[in-house]
């Protein structure tokens, strides 16, 4: 039983960054990690690539020691991995004009369904059944009294 639980501790994605990628200064190395815990991996959803064991996160990683090792700083280096991937690489992008509508779609129509919710729930009961003329009044009451 220990044996499985420390199996499953060691698949966990929080190794994922490997020995070989780990830059020998552990300045550049927390800067390296600072940057790669603000970037997404492409492959597996809203996890960072310093958790994802994917091959792309793998080359992201390296691509983020690369550009530190070669002396950018580390708006740099998100610049630089945007410019190539698109701003969808972020794990939170920045609020821009050019992304004003999926930042406030969301917000805007959860208040617009509870907005027509609340008007359709608390809008006046009208009556189904409609007036009847004289004759018909006539007819209900021969059917009712029978």
């Amino acid at each position: 039983m220990r044996i499985l639980l420390i199996l499953i501790f060691l698949a966990t994605p929080t190794w994922a960054v490997e020995p070989d990628e780990i830059l020998p200064d552990p300045v550049m190395e927390a800067r390296a990690r600072v940057i790669s815990k603000g970037l997404r991996c492409l492959v597996c959803r809203n996890e960072n690539i310093d958790s994802s064991s994917a091959g792309i996160a793998k080359d992201l990683r390296i691509l983020v020691r690369e550009r530190l090792v070669d002396g950018d700083s580390n708006d740099q280096v998100m610049s630089y991995i945007v410019d190539r991937y698109g701003e969808y690489v972020l794990l939170k992008p920045k609020f821009t004009v050019k992304n004003l509508v999926p930042w406030l779609s969301g917000p805007v129509l959860f208040f617009l369904g509870l907005f027509l919710s609340i008007k359709f729930i608390s809008r006046p009961r009208r009556d189904i059944v409609a007036a009847l003329d004289e004759d018909e009044e006539k007819r209900l009451d021969d059917i009712l009294a029978e």
